[in-house]
This record gives structure tokens, C-alpha cells and sequence, in this order.
């Protein structure tokens, strides 16, 4: 930012010294003009007068009134166009009281609608410059009076511009600001209905597919020990439909992998089997695990296998990323019913234990696998130091439950 952006940022905080600064630079005008003197008696030469007490207390009055122009714009015209009539009757030598009425107008102008101002302009003219003319002690042609004429239509035509141009500025504003929101929305729209679009493309191929190997399967089950080659037929087409349902889930997933992303893995996804091996990944690499289980003889879904093997991996990186070089860890699985619960703690002091609830994505992947199963999942810091992670999953899914494919 440069010197003249935070000077403008600077004075927009602080709206009221700005305007005793303006009104203290228009005082200083003023007072030098009623100074000066331009007429000589040899042509427009400049020379030096003495102004009168009134005026000079008249532009005290309406350098002040400058101050609050502001906060009640059409008072502090109504203010100093009042005092610049009193000395357009009064002023002889005239002094350049009309400059306070200029700026107040021009404030005015700038602040309200182009009625308000085509109201305010004609009245400050009118009064003003018909007062200078007949009640003056100049004559009615002089160049002052047509001078307040001028200046007057100057400060209300500068002032619309400047409203005029305000009000376009924020206008292109809002409309950037309608068409981000307006492309967030049409992104996220298209986001939600292609993945409604894949999720019912992965359903209609798992349903159709598994529900023809089931069939097959049973039909070869059936006929195994009485018709062998109906049964070796029935497993051929086992074979087929297996096959035609990984390549359309290959088709289908390969929509959401871009060009640089690495080859899907063709291993059995990873269960609460490989805990001890997952343990001893995080030993090796200096971390302190102890495990302790309570689940002895259950046999997990694979789905709830997975998201509580993929959980406590996640807990562990945590662990190791943010706890501190000394942590030690405590992984426990229990089963309680019907729910399977993992708790995850740590003993560490780092200082960013918690970073990963403002900003990551580790808290928020275990979220979407704990909500996917409809179970729950607690996180927080523990007391005395540390961080918590339980969680509590059904050990009956709702595909389970509902004899759906999973």
C-alpha cells in the first residue's frame, strides 16, 4: 500500500478530523481574501485592504459551521449560506464568505439525490447572487456577483459528479460482487448434481451387477454336486458379471481422478486387522503408541472396519505432526453393544495440537466417514494438556440393515 492509500485509509477513519482539516483550509482562504485586493487604480493589480470586524467573525462563523458538514449537510448549508447573505449585503470591503456556502453546497450535492441538489443549487444561487445584485454595495454587474452565480453552479454540478460517480463505482461493485455469488452457486450446483449423477451411476451398477453374481452364485451352490456343468456355466457368468462391474466402477471413479492423480491401489483396503502394523509404522518413526483393544471375536462391516482403521491412522499423523517430539499416544477399541468406540489421546504440549479443527482437513475427513456411517465423533482438547479423539460407530450399517449393497 502506498503512503497516499493509507493517508485516504487513515483520514476515512476518522471522518470529523478530515472535515476540521477542510474547514481549517477554507478559514485560511477566506482570511487571506478578505486581505487581498485585486482592484488598484491602475487596472487588476493586487494590493492589501484592512476587513471589517463583521466580516471576519462571519467567517469565523462559517469556517466553524464547516466542521459538522458532514453528519447535518443541508443545516450547515442553511448556516452558511445565511452568514454569506449577511455579508453579500453587509461586506464592504466584500469579503469571501461565499466559499463555506460553495464547499456546504457542494456537500450537500454529494451526499443526497440530484432533486435535493437541483433544489438546493437554484435556492443558494438565487438568494445569494440576487442579494449581491440589488441589496450589494456593488453595482449589479459587478464581477463579484457573478462570481457567487459561478461558484455556486460550480460546487452543486461538482458534487452530483462525485455522487454520480460513487453511486456507479458501487454499483459495478454489487454487480461483481451478485456475479462471484452467482458462479459459487451455479459451481457448487453442478458440483452436488454430478455427484448425485455418480452416486446413482455407482448404485445402478453395484445393485445390478451384485444382485446377478448373488443368482449366479446360489444357482452354482444349488447345482454343485448333481449338474456340475450348470454349476461351472453359473460360475462363468459369476466370473462375467464381476468382471463387467469393475470395469463400469473403473469408468465411473475414473471421472473423478485427474491426469496426474496416482493409480487406484489393487490390495484389500486396510481394517482394525493391521492396527499392530499400523503401530509399528508410528514406532519407527519415533512416536510412542500403546494400543489396547476390547473387540475381540467381532467381525466389523467393511465399511466401519475401514473408517475406524482410517481414523486412528489420521488421529496418529496428528499426533506426530502437532504434538510435540515427547507425545506418547493411547489407542483403545472397545466394543459397547452395538457400536464400536476408538478413542485416541495424546499427552502432548505443541502449541498447534489444534490447528487441524480451524484449518485442515484431517478433523473433517474423520466427520464425513463418521456421519457416512451415521455414528459420532467427539474431538477436543484434553484437561491438563493434550488432545482427545473418540469416536462411536454402529457396527450394523444402514445398507446392512436394509439388505441393500453397500
Amino acid at each position: 500500500m502506498s503512503t497516499l492509500e493509507r493517508v485516504r485509509c487513515r483520514l476515512k477513519a476518522y471522518p470529523l478530523a478530515l472535515d476540521a482539516g477542510v474547514a481549517a483550509g477554507v478559514l485560511v482562504c477566506m482570511v487571506v481574501g478578505s486581505f487581498v485586493d485585486p482592484q488598484g487604480e491602475d487596472g487588476v493589480t493586487w494590493g492589501v485592504r484592512s476587513p471589517d470586524t463583521l466580516s471576519l467573525v462571519l467567517i469565523t462563523v462559517a469556517a466553524a459551521a464547516l466542521v459538522l458538514r458532514r453528519g447535518a449537510p443541508r443545516t450547515v448549508l442553511a448556516v452558511t449560506g445565511t452568514v454569506a447573505l449577511v455579508e453579500c449585503v453587509t461586506g464592504d470591503p466584500r469579503a469571501p464568505v461565499a466559499m463555506a456556502a460553495v464547499v456546504a453546497l457542494f456537500t450537500v450535492a454529494s451526499t443526497t439525490d440530484r432533486a435535493t441538489t437541483w433544489r438546493a443549487g437554484l435556492l443558494t444561487m438565487t438568494v445569494l447572487t440576487g442579494a449581491a445584485m440589488l441589496a450589494g454595495p456593488l453595482p449589479w454587474y459587478a464581477q463579484e456577483n457573478l462570481a457567487i452565480f459561478a461558484w455556486t453552479g460550480i460546487g452543486a454540478t461538482a458534487g452530483d459528479a462525485v455522487r454520480s460517480r460513487r453511486a456507479v463505482v458501487d454499483a459495478i461493485r454489487e454487480r461483481a460482487e451478485r456475479a462471484e455469488r452467482t458462479r459459487e452457486e451455479e459451481a457448487r450446483r453442478r458440483v452436488a448434481e454430478e455427484r448425485l449423477r455418480i452416486a446413482r451411476d455407482l448404485h445402478d451398477v453395484v445393485a445390478h451387477h451384485i444382485a446377478l453374481v448373488n443368482v449366479q452364485a446360489g444357482v452354482a451352490a444349488h447345482v454343485m454336486d448333481k449338474r456340475p456343468d450348470q454349476a461351472k456355466e453359473a460360475l462363468a457368468h459369476v466370473r462375467e458379471a464381476s468382471r463387467s462391474a469393475l470395469n463400469e466402477l473403473r469408468a465411473t471413479v475414473g471421472l473423478l481422478r485427474q491426469s496426474g492423480d496416482p493409480e487406484a491401489p489393487t490390495e484389500p483396503a486396510p481394517g482394525l486387522s493391521r492396527l499392530d502394523e499400523l503401530a509399528g509404522t508410528f514406532r519407527s518413526a519415533g512416536l510412542q503408541v500403546e494400543v489396547a483393544r476390547a473387540d475381540q471375536g467381532t467381525t466389523l462391516p467393511s465399511a466401519v472396519d475401514l473408517a475406524a482403521y482410517r481414523i486412528i491412522q489420521e488421529a496418529l499423523t496428528n499426533v506426530q505432526k502437532h504434538a510435540g517430539p515427547d507425545a506418547r499416544a493411547e489407542v483403545s477399541v472397545v466394543r459397547v453393544g452395538p457400536h464400536i468406540e476408538v478413542t485416541v489421546l495424546d499427552d502432548g504440549a505443541g502449541d498447534d495440537a489444534t490447528t487441524e479443527i480451524g484449518g485442515g482437513h484431517g478433523l473433517l475427513g474423520m466427520r464425513e466417514r463418521v456421519t457416512a456411517l451415521r455414528g459420532t465423533l467427539t474431538t477436543g482438547p484434553r484437561y491438563g494438556g493434550g488432545f482427545r479423539v473418540h469416536v462411536i460407530l454402529p457396527l450394523k450399517t444402514r445398507a446392512a440393515a436394509t439388505g441393500e449393497p453397500a
